[in-house]
């Protein structure tokens, strides 16, 4: 399924986008005054008819320019993305074939027909799927179809990585220190690391998106990089080529946007910052960067640029650099392609860059000069994932969606603020806003991140969620205020459910018999705590005593509504009440944060001490799935004897390979996988005796 919900509205504060994919949603806020200062004239004549070789968000922001533009549009899917949101939008649509993308999305053929059935004129290929795919453009090119982005040249010399460094270093591009050539095997990879000197990165020459990439600091971990490398670049991207160059240890990622026409001319849109990643993938986003000073801006952009007319690069672009914590900068990659986080520098410039690249592709000169583009506010966007972030920051996560709610009261169109301040404050109410059920997700994750200190202070790098968290992701901490207001909501909705299950379309169920209760005593378990709460009604509040003190809760109690607004003396919280059980039980999800609570009278409390509890799994002897995913190897059978640490098999997931591995020392006694296996979450693979 693909899909995308955009805000709507005349004013408000977000854009918000639901991509399924698996399930990729992504925020964007904004600061300044308006998204776009470009002005699309009509009588500037480029395209009659596009095609999006794409799908979900990044083909409905292409057809939202377009519509502008005045340009038709034709898009793509299918067959179970007939009923997408950017099908819909389009003016015309097709489908490609099946649900796998390789026979829909990436399938050249079918695509190339429906261009021909419905004479586009040009295609705009988005980011992913086809994007960067020479081939394709070359086709399109010879059948006089226009490919919105660079020519196949520039596609071909910055997709390789290994080629683009070499040109890099041409265009006097800061870059890394490296080998520059292609590593054959593991015994080589080793001795060309121990030729750089550890720590070294291993990385996919035709890589992108974090695949393919491996940290070693010694020679196992050489060894063991150079065959997951290889693999992920294999399974990824075709081409198990690989590089070595030394690991900047703790540096920040910070990418410069250029576009540049077929003229000559080329300009820097000032920087991005992607520094909170996980897995060598990009978490976070914000533009301006907190670190940059005007010079370094300026000679990362100067460098940019310089790269960019090296290769004769015509559209929108990415250079991608790592910075130490001298404001040293070192040329990483250029993605030859619109960036999933392009509108946060199209927030701060004004610029419509998904314009600006089919005025390129028409042969338009650029209209502005770089002294032309401004930084105005802060943009902020998070990626919010379909992933478990209390599993290694994220491992991936499926299910139904069952419900998806956008921040509605404060959803629409993009409104602005002014500094970096309200952009995160913005970001952490569009986060508590934002509902989505039936699959796991890492909005916490995003909150815990942008409300955390040396976040707000910019005190970041590539390293920072491994620093701060340096024993996995647990959720947010709760202090004493925080675990009281807790207690006090769960407690106030409890008695709010009580009080609505005695009514029947706001009558009293049995009109005779008229209930004065006021007050109840309740045991609340929060964690390994089990806490006395007291609450009174008064009004349309409640009056909740809890570690001996008062608090006054309030709200509407719109208890059908997947949102709360509720206050506690006088703290707006907004609050989303998960799941309920007769016995009890609750989950609740605050600041960001799932918590599981039980909420007894003082009786029930009393006489649940006599019931037995289930034993926990002894895990030890067993390995379960992490993920749902692929077995793409298994290294042991039964009767094998194997190490604490040892790798059992290997699980891909989202085109990441993951090695699974003993928890102790053991024989084992069973074997539940093979290659090629498909697994869930929680299956089991392996037991030991």
């Amino acid at each position: 399924m693909a899909a995308a919900l955009l805000g709507r509205g005349a004013a408000g504060r977000y854009r918000g986008v639901l991509k399924c994919e698996t399930l990729c949603l992504r925020w964007c806020l904004i600061a300044s005054h308006r998204l776009y200062s470009s002005v699309y004239d009509p009588n500037e004549k480029t395209f009659e008819k596009l095609l999006i070789a794409n799908r979900g968000e990044i083909a409905c922001r292409v057809i939202r320019t377009c519509k502008n533009m005045g340009i038709k549009t034709v898009a793509i899917h299918s067959d179970v993305d007939a009923n997408a949101v950017h099908v819909k939008m389009a003016d015309e649509a097709a489908c490609v074939g099946p649900a796998p993308t390789s026979k829909s999305y990436l399938n050249m053929d079918a695509i190339m027909e429906v261009i021909r059935k419905t004479r586009a004129q040009a295609v705009h290929p988005g980011y992913g799927f086809l994007s960067e795919n020479k081939e394709f453009a070359r086709r399109l090119a010879s059948e006089g179809v226009t490919f919105i982005g660079p020519d196949t040249h520039a596609i071909q010399a910055m997709g390789d990585k290994i080629e683009s460094k070499l040109l890099a270093k041409n265009a006097k591009v800061n870059t890394i220190p490296g080998f520059d050539g292609v590593v054959k095997d593991a015994d080589e990879a080793v001795r060309i690391a121990r030729e750089i000197g550890y720590p070294v990165m291993i990385k996919a020459s035709a890589g992108g998106g974090g695949k393919g990439m491996r940290i070693a600091w010694d020679d196992e971990e050489t060894r063991e990089g150079f065959r997951f490398s290889s693999q992920e670049a294999a399974s990824s991207f075709g081409d198990d080529r690989l590089l070595i160059e030394k690991f900047i240890d703790n540096p920040r990622h910070i990418e410069i946007q250029i576009l540049a026409d077929k003229h000559g001319n080329a300009l820097w849109l000032n920087e991005r910052e992607c520094s909170i990643q996980r897995r060598n993938q990009k978490v976070v986003e914000e533009a301006p960067s907190t670190f940059l000073d005007p010079e370094t801006r300026r000679a990362m952009g100067e460098q940019a640029v310089a790269l960019a007319k090296a290769v004769k690069y015509s559209s929108a672009g990415t250079v991608e650099f790592l910075v130490d914590s001298r404001k040293n900068f070192y040329f990483l990659e250029m993605n030859t392609r619109l960036q999933v986080e392009h509108p946060v520098t199209e927030c701060i410039t004004g610029l419509d860059l998904v314009q600006e690249m089919i005025r390129v592709a028409k042969g338009y000169p650029l209209r502005h000069k770089q002294a032309d583009i401004p930084i105005n506010g802060w943009a902020l966007e998070c990626r919010v994932y379909a992933e478990d972030p209390y599993k290694s920051f994220g491992l991936p996560s499926i299910g139904k969606l069952s419900q998806y709610q956008e921040p509605l009261h404060v959803s629409g169109l993009i409104t602005y603020g002014s500094n970096r301040a309200e952009a995160l404050k913005r970001m952490e109410e569009a986060l508590d806003n934002y509902v989505i059920r039936g699959v796991a997700h890492n909005i916490s994750l995003l909150r815990e991140v942008i409300i955390h200190p040396r976040f707000v202070q910019g005190d970041i790098s590539t390293k920072f969620l491994p620093e701060v968290y340096p024993d996995g992701f647990k959720g947010h901490k709760l202090t004493d205020l925080e675990r009281r207001e807790l207690l006090a909501t769960a407690a106030s909705l409890y008695v709010a459910e009580q009080l609505r299950s005695q009514r029947f379309l706001g009558t009293p169920r049995i009109p005779i018999a008229k209930s004065k209760r006021s007050s109840w005593e309740l045991s609340v378990r929060l964690g390994d705590g089990i806490y006395p709460v007291a609450v009174s009604k008064d009004g349309s509040s409640f009056s909740v005593e809890v570690d001996g003190m008062k608090l006054n809760v309030t709200s509407e109690w719109n208890l059908a509504s997947p949102l709360l607004s509720v206050t506690i003396d006088g703290t707006q919280r907004t609050i989303q009440r998960l799941s309920r059980t007769a016995s009890g039980d609750t989950s609740i999800q605050f600041l960001g944060t799932v918590y599981k609570l039980q909420i007894l009278t003082k009786v029930a409390a009393e006489l649940s001490k006599y019931m037995p509890e289930k034993a926990a799994e002894d895990t030890s002897s067993i390995l379960r799935s992490p993920m749902p995913g692929a077995v793409v190897a298994v290294s042991v059978k039964p009767g094998d004897t194997v190490a604490e640490g040892q790798e059992i098999c290997v699980i891909e997931a989202m085109k990441m390979q993951n090695s699974m591995i003993a928890a102790k020392t053991g024989k084992v006694k069973a074997v539940h996988c093979k290659a090629g296996d498909t697994v869930g979450e929680g299956d089991l693979l392996v037991e030991l005796e």
